[in-house]
Order: C-alpha cells, then structure tokens, then sequence
C-alpha cells in the first residue's frame, strides 16, 4: 500500500512540474510577447512583429497535429529499462524548460537589432521546444493505463495526478505577476520587464524538470499480457489506429471545441486584470481561489463519477461556466464579481478535464478490441495534441484581439475605449459560451464509451486477447 501510494505522489509531482509549465507556455507567454517583447515606441512595427510571431506559433501548432501521433508512435515502440514513457519525459521537461527559458528573452536584442534573423531564430527554437514538449505530454499521461485496467482505479490515479497538476497550474496564477515584479527593473504598468519574465520562465522551467525527475525516480509501469503486441503499428497505420477509434474521435472532437472556448477565457483573464480593472496585482488572488476550489473539485471527482456518472458530470459542469460567463461578463470594474465568475468558470474545467481524459484512456481498450491492437500513446497523444492546437488557436485570437482593442505595449487601462472594451468582451465572453454549446451538443449526441461499456470490454478483452495475439 505505502509503495502504491508513493508511487502516485510521484506521479502527482510530474504532472505538478508539467502543468506549472503547461500555464506559462499556453497563457503567460503571449503576455510577455504582447506586453514586454516589442516595446519599440513605434506601434506599427511593434504590431507587426506580434502579429509575425502569432502567426509562427499557430503554423507550427497546426503543423504539429501530423507530427503528434508519429511521436505516440514512436512512444508505443520505445523499450528500455527505465520503462517506456519515463526517459520521454525527463529528457523532454530538460529541453523544453531551457527551450522556453530562450523564447523569454529578445536573443540579446535580435528582435529590435535585425528583427528578421530574431524571427528565424524563434520559429528554431519554438519549433525545438515544441517537440520536446510534446513528447513530454504524451508520454506522461499516456502512463494512466500502463498501471492499471480498472476504470475507476484509473479514475483514482489520475485524480491524484490531477491535484498535482491542477496545483501546479494554478500556483503559476498566484506567483506570476509576484515574481515577475519582483525581478523586474521597469514595472510598466504593471505589467513588468522583459528581466522579470525571464526569471518567471527560469523558476518555472526548474520546477518542471525537477517534477519530472522525480516521476522517473518513483513510478513503475505494470507488466502485463494486455499491453503486448505481437507487431508494432507501422508509421503508416498511425493515422488509421485514431481515426478508425470513433469513440476517440468523437470526444476529441468535443474536447477541442470546448478547448477553444476555454483557452480564449483562461488566457486573457490576465489582460482583464491589466486592462479593464486595472489592478494586476488581484489577480494573484484568483490564483489563489482558483487552487483552492480546483484542488477539492478534482478531490471530489471520483466520489462525483459514481453519484453522477462521467456524462452527468460533463453536461452540469458545461452549465455551470455558463452561468459563470454570465457573471463575468457583468462584472466591469468589480473585482469582486470578476473573482467570482472567474472562480466559478474554473471550477469545472478540472472535472472535464478528468471526464476526457478517462474517456480517451478508455478507448485504448475500445480501439483494442474493435482493431485488434493496443496502442496506448497513440491514443493518449490525443489529448494534448488538442490542448496545444487549442492553445495555439487561441494564442493567435489574443494576440491579433490585444492589437485590435489596444492592449500592447505600454498600455494602461485608462487607454481602453468603450469601443474597445465592448470588442474585448464579446470575444473574451460571448464566443466561449457558443462553443462550449456546440461542445455539449457533440458530446451529447456521439460519446457512449461509459464506465460500463468500458468493464464489459475489458472483460472480452481478457477472455480473447490472448488468442488474438498469438
């Protein structure tokens, strides 16, 4: 039992480093491109370059979509004494934590001196970290059904993960503006110097590889007949395992609409912080109640999923950030109702998270038995190849709506038009609630893998694989 439970505290420690890295890639980092990256006192080149770098990053995030399940692939086959996920994952938090640290800086004033060598050199190193990352990502949480086949023990490991990663998330919301202020020279408006994000970027990145060090040090993958193959799946296959799983294809589906809603809300919470009430320093508090309820709504999740079922789960947890978008939306200047439509939007994205994350595990025995091979970071790679197209998509909105609405530079709030702000808060409220709509409506109507659906295949699976791999 002590084994077991040590065993999920270090996995809890990864996924604690992953999402703390995860938070500064996906929400922080456009800020610091936005806010401090380009601050030439000329708008129109300052623009441009922003738009310039968006644009890199959703072409490489786009591009990634075909390069993913190549590296789930590769994951599946990777045989070594460490394991199979582990050596991914620590040599994938190393480089994308120097990688990230990198993009934090200007390349020693490449980006004012010779702006074109700047941005070749940026898509490298994006390109670099990117990678890295998502071989990290994959095979992270592709370890769920490597250490056990009972739904609701999964549901019990990733809840633990999930803590970890939830804290980890939202700890970078509570110390980002802090520390960044703190090692910052310029605190231009609040919103710090290139010093102070380079440092944010150094802390985190050391949390990050240390998290995953201590994953590897303290996880150990279950062996099991289940989990052979008597034959790799080819590179060409690849395509074929995910698409011909509709089950993964369809949760995919819902998880990447909700995503983009989701993603355009969480990452420009800051700028409403910076730009519309004009106090960043509170938003440190939302940090704070976004870990507190976050962490006890992740804690709740497996005694949740047996009084509702996932699916109940899913569909109230969609209505509740809808209602919270509402609130938000009507909040203006307040910083207390923006605390609490902030806080209330964040309280189900955990469960969600959960709910997919269980439905995509799931549906490596579903694609077993319907396909007659296991691929488990084929599969898995799914998820995060969502959130990073999700991320990127929604980065490219941020920084093309901080251009449209004013919200670069050295900006203040008092600089905000009633126009602007109006503009601001269609994007920032009214698309996330039209897409979280079609999502339900997708998840609804195409998703049946249940808990149940799932025991029934794994008990076929154990009557027939054995003969199916012989």
């Amino acid at each position: 039992m002590q084994s077991k439970t040590l065993q999920r505290i270090c996995y809890a420690c990864g996924t604690f480093g992953h999402d703390v890295f995860y938070a500064m890639l996906a929400t922080y980092f456009m800020i610091f491109v936005t806010s401090n990256l380009f601050n030439s006192g000329n708008p129109t080149h300052d623009q441009y370059m922003i738009g310039i770098v968006t644009t890199i990053i959703l072409v490489l995030r786009i591009g990634e979509l075909f390069v993913d399940p190549f590296i789930g692939n590769i994951i599946d086959k990777t045989k070594t004494r460490w394991g199979r996920f582990k050596p991914w994952v620590i040599v994938g938090a190393f480089v994308a934590a120097i990688s990230l640290a990198a993009l934090f800086t200007d390349f020693g004033g490449l980006a004012a001196s010779s702006p074109t060598t700047y941005l070749i050199l940026f898509a490298i190193v994006y390109f670099i970290m990117d990678i890295f990352y998502s071989a990290k990502d994959v095979a992270i949480w592709s370890m769920i059904p490597a250490l056990s086949f009972d739904s609701h023990e999964r549901e019990i490991t990733a809840t633990i993960a999930r803590i970890g990663s939830v804290f980890g998330g939202q700890l970078v919301t509570v110390i980002v503006m802090p520390v960044v202020l703190y090692f910052s020279v310029n605190q231009n408006g609040g919103a710090g110097d290139p010093t102070g994000w380079f440092a944010f970027a150094c802390i985190g990145g050391g949390i990050a590889t240390l998290g995953a060090i201590i994953l590897g040090l303290g996880t150990h993958e279950q062996e099991s007949a289940l989990r052979e193959n008597k034959t790799d799946t080819s590179a060409k296959d690849v395509f074929k395992v995910l698409t011909q799983n509709d089950q993964l294809m369809w949760i995919a589906i819902a998880y990447l609409v909700y995503g983009l809603g989701v993603n355009v809300v969480n990452n420009f919470n800051l700028y409403y912080f910076i730009y519309i009430i004009g106090d960043a320093t509170k938003f440190s508090i939302l940090g704070v109640i976004n870990t507190v309820i976050g962490l006890a709504a992740v804690a709740l999740f497996p005694a949740l999923t047996k009084m509702f079922s996932r699916r109940k789960l899913f569909l109230s947890s969609i209505a509740i950030m809808v209602l919270a978008l509402v609130i938000y939306a009507l909040s203006g200047k307040s910083v207390m109702m923006a605390l609490i439509g902030a806080g209330l939007f964040a309280l189900p994205q955990p469960l969600i998270f959960l709910v997919v994350l269980m439905t995509i595990t799931d549906s490596v025995e579903y694609g077993q038995l319907k396909l007659g091979h296991r691929d488990e970071a084929v599969c898995l790679c799914v998820r995060p190849l969502i959130d990073k197209l999700g991320g990127a998509v929604s980065s490219g909105v941020i920084g093309m709506v901080a251009i449209w609405v004013g919200m670069t530079g050295g900006a203040t709030a008092a600089d905000i038009t009633p126009d602007a702000l109006l503009h601001f808060q269609l994007v920032m409220f009214a698309v996330p609630i039209i897409f979280l709509l079609i999502a339900t409506f997708i998840y609804r109507a195409k998703v049946t893998l249940t808990e149940q659906e799932h025991a029934r295949i794994v008990a076929e699976l154990e009557e027939k694989w054995e003969d199916i791999n012989k």
